[in-house]
This record gives structure tokens, C-alpha cells and sequence, in this order.
């Protein structure tokens, strides 16, 4: 075990930073002694850089119970590889032990055919738990929640309840806060262990529950779940069938997770990429052009517009050489001014700020945000032009600008609105696509206004 207390410190805190690609050099018995000592968390956070077929290895030499909460913790993409790269009497002990929603998540990113492989490994018990969980759509409540928990009766005595909890019949993701059902499955409320705890033992649990609990339905979305557990701080979440049975609860940290993810997909999107779901240095070159190509492609697409524009307004620019020198000026600073109002709205969205039916008010109001920018930009940009170029110049660019700043704040706030209503991600009408189109309007706009103003 000496080496993991030579490669890292034993409080294993920020200081271990720099050791990060040491340790994806670490091989053989170097990586399991490491990988023992250090902290599961801390194991997950440090070990990205190391291939999974080398992590796999290493973690079937360390002790099961280590091995086992080091892979609880890695990410539904890691846990597939690994798995993978695992003989299937090792892969079999992993995936028994996982909850039946992380084997659901984690089932999502393996071939279809191994899917089923794992699938057939699992006893009949757990086989039942997870296809449960895969029978709902994906991304809705029901793919996330656990089929597992430990509900009570609102006739339970506290004492009974405590006795009911610690009988183990059933595995229980949580019993911080239980659900209170009738016989039928149908959700009255909700009871805190605490309470229960502390409770005189005669007490009955429907006089310890709370009857206003904050509920879903399995074919809610899984985003709206996490963000309803957030805003009201919950710790778990009922979700119910159609017909008002209970059949799982969502937890917090799978809300995380889901928020987690989300909150990457919409980022990458608003770069004009997909996803790549993995520890960026894990992912083949290929899979990243993959990721890139399809968005870069139709941008270019797009950006043949601008071409055309220039082409229409060759002459102009033939006879007013000095105003190419301000394209790059006026697209950059439209394209950047789009940016920021779709990466707002896009926010606004995500959070439910706003919704597509305020899309009156959100233009009008960053209208008005991108006509005072581009006021304040223009009259600055007179200023300075003024002293350099001919006035008539500075005075198209100012006047542009003011148009362009309008127009772009516009554009960015209406298009992911309006994605949103054409159920597209907002996201994807975010930073590139916005620029793409202000950049083309706003060249058509600089040069009528150049015409106007200098009368070529």
C-alpha cells in the first residue's frame, strides 16, 4: 500500500490535483493499491484519465465492498464500459448489486444486444425491478424513479411502522421520508422517519403525515421533476401511475444527475455540438468529429447567406471600398449581442422563468435591451470613427449598429422560444444558429443604410 500514500496525500484534498496524470500512468498493482486507499469519491473524481479496460482490471483485485461504492459513484457511461471490459462472473456481481434506475440509465448507453446479455445475467427479481423501470419512455419520471421503497398505512402505529422498516422485506433506496398509500397503492400522503422515530410509539402515522405532498406522474419529464424537487427542496418525490397508484419515488441525487446531464446537453448544444455523455479524454477522435460535424455542416449551410449577401452588394462595396473594413466590427458585435439574448432566454426557459407564452413580452423587452445597447455602442463608435474616416462613414456604422443590436436581441429571444413551442430543444437555436442569422441580416442592413446615407 505504499504507493498510494507516496502518489497522493492522505487527506486527499485539492493538493492531489496535479497528480492527475500520474495517475492514469499508474498500472498493475500501482492502480488497485490506490484505488484501495483512496476515497471512493475522490477514486471517481481522479481516475477519468484512465482507460476503462485498465480501471476494470484494477477493480477486481481490490475488495469487493470498495470496488463496489467506487462504481455506484462513476457516471452511467463509465459503469457501460467497465462492465465491457469485465469477465461475466465480475460483471454479474456489479450489476446485482445496482439500483434498478442506475441499471436502467446505465443499460441506455451499451449496444442493444449486450443490453440484453446484462439483462439475462440479473436474478428474476431484479430482472422484474429493472424492466419495470425500461418500460416507461426515456426521459420521463418513470425512467428515473426507483420501484423500490418502503410505503406505510395511515392505521400503522409508529411502533409498527419502525418494525415494518427494519423488517427488510423490501430494499428501500431511502426511508428518510415514506410514502403513506392506502391498500390499493393510491398515495395519501407522506411520513418523515424523524417523526416517526420520536413519535410515542402508540401514535398513529396518519396523525404524523403530511397530506399536501408534492407528487408526478411517470410520464412527466424527467427535467420538470428535477426542477420541481429543487424549487420546492425536496428530498424525494412520489411518482403515480395513470390511475393514481404509486409505484416509485424519485430521489435527489438522481434529480442531480438528471439536471446534472441536462445542464451539458443544453451547453454543448449552444456550441453547436452534441453531447458526448463521457471524460472528454475517454472519447475516440472519431466520436467527437461525430459530435460536430452535423451542426458545423448546416452552419455552413447557413452561412452561404452571408455570401450571397456580399455578392448582391458588390457594387456598393466597389464603390465604397472603406466600408468592408467595418464587417468584421458589425458581425461580431451582432452575432455576440444575439448570443447574449438567446443565452438568457434559453436559461429563462430551462428554469421556467418564462414560458412560450410570455414570447410578447420577452421580445418587447429585449427589443427595447438591444436598442439601448446598440444606441450607447453606436454613439461611441461615432465618436471615435469620426476623428479617423469621414463622417458619412461613421455615421452608417453608427446607425447600423443601433439596428443590428435591436435586430439581434430580437432574433435571440424569439427563436428559442419558438423552439421550445416546435418541441426543439431551445438550446440547439441558441449562440450559432442566432449568429449565423444576424450575421446575413445584418450585412443587408448596413448596406441599404449605406445606401441611403451616401447614396451609392
Amino acid at each position: 500500500m505504499a504507493v498510494a500514500g507516496s502518489w497522493w496525500p492522505k487527506d486527499a484534498g485539492t493538493e492531489g490535483m496535479s497528480f492527475m496524470q500520474d495517475i492514469a500512468a499508474l498500472e498493475g498493482r500501482a492502480l488497485e493499491d490506490w484505488l484501495e486507499e483512496a476515497k471512493p469519491h475522490l477514486a471517481v473524481q481522479r481516475t477519468k484519465h484512465v482507460a476503462p479496460s485498465t480501471l476494470a482490471r484494477a477493480m477486481t483485485l481490490i475488495s469487493p465492498e470498495k470496488a463496489a461504492r467506487i462504481f455506484d459513484l462513476l457516471s452511467p457511461a463509465t459503469q457501460s464500459d467497465i462492465l465491457q471490459a469485465l469477465p461475466p462472473p465480475e460483471r454479474a456481481r456489479f450489476l446485482e448489486r445496482m439500483e434498478p434506475d442506475d441499471r436502467a440509465r446505465m443499460l441506455e448507453f451499451v449496444p442493444p444486444e449486450f443490453g440484453r446479455t446484462l439483462l439475462e445475467a440479473l436474478s428474476s427479481e431484479e430482472r422484474a425491478l429493472t424492466r419495470t423501470v425500461l418500460d416507461y419512455p426515456a426521459k420521463s419520471a418513470g425512467r428515473l424513479m426507483s420501484p423500490e421503497f418502503v410505503s406505510l398505512m395511515p392505521e400503522m402505529s409508529a411502533e409498527d411502522a419502525l418494525l415494518a422498516i427494519r423488517s427488510g422485506e423490501k430494499r428501500a433506496d431511502t426511508v428518510f421520508l415514506m410514502p403513506v398509500c392506502d391498500a390499493e397503492m393510491r398515495l395519501l400522503g407522506a411520513v418523515d422517519l424523524a417523526q416517526i422515530v420520536l413519535a410515542a410509539p402508540s401514535t398513529r402515522i396518519s396523525d404524523l403525515s403530511t397530506l399536501d405532498v408534492p407528487f408526478v406522474h411517470v410520464t412527466d419529464d424527467q427535467e420538470d421533476v428535477a426542477r420541481l424537487m429543487t424549487s420546492a427542496d425536496l428530498m424525494i418525490v412520489p411518482v403515480i401511475e395513470e390511475d393514481g397508484r404509486l409505484v416509485g419515488i424519485v430521489t435527489f441525487d438522481d434529480a442531480m444527475e438528471v439536471l446534472d446531464f441536462e445542464n451539458s446537453e443544453d451547453f454543448a448544444r449552444a456550441g453547436g455540438t452534441e453531447p458526448i455523455g463521457r471524460p472528454y479524454l475517454s472519447v475516440p477522435v472519431f466520436r467527437l468529429v461525430r459530435s460536430r460535424i452535423v451542426w458545423l455542416s448546416v452552419l455552413a449551410v447557413a452561412a452561404s447567406l452571408t455570401v450571397n449577401v456580399l455578392d448582391a452588394f458588390e457594387e456598393t462595396l466597389e464603390s465604397v471600398v472603406t466600408l468592408a473594413l467595418f464587417i468584421p466590427l458589425l458581425i461580431g458585435i451582432g452575432g455576440n449581442a444575439g448570443a447574449q439574448s438567446a443565452t438568457t432566454i434559453v436559461r429563462a426557459l430551462a428554469v421556467e422563468d418564462v414560458k412560450p407564452g410570455d414570447i410578447l413580452a420577452i421580445a418587447w423587452r429585449e427589443t427595447r435591451t438591444g436598442f439601448v445597447m446598440g444606441l450607447l455602442v453606436s454613439v461611441f463608435a461615432y465618436a471615435i470613427l469620426a476623428l479617423i474616416f469621414d463622417p458619412s462613414i461613421a455615421l452608417v456604422v453608427a446607425v447600423t449598429l443601433v439596428f443590428i443590436c435591436t435586430l439581434a436581441a430580437l432574433v435571440g429571444a424569439v427563436m428559442p422560444v419558438a423552439a421550445k413551442v416546435l418541441s426543439i430543444d431551445p438550446a440547439v437555436f441558441s449562440a450559432p444558429f442566432v449568429t449565423t442569422i444576424v450575421d446575413a441580416s445584418g450585412l443587408l442592413i448596413y448596406f441599404l443604410v449605406a445606401r441611403v446615407i451616401l447614396g451609392v
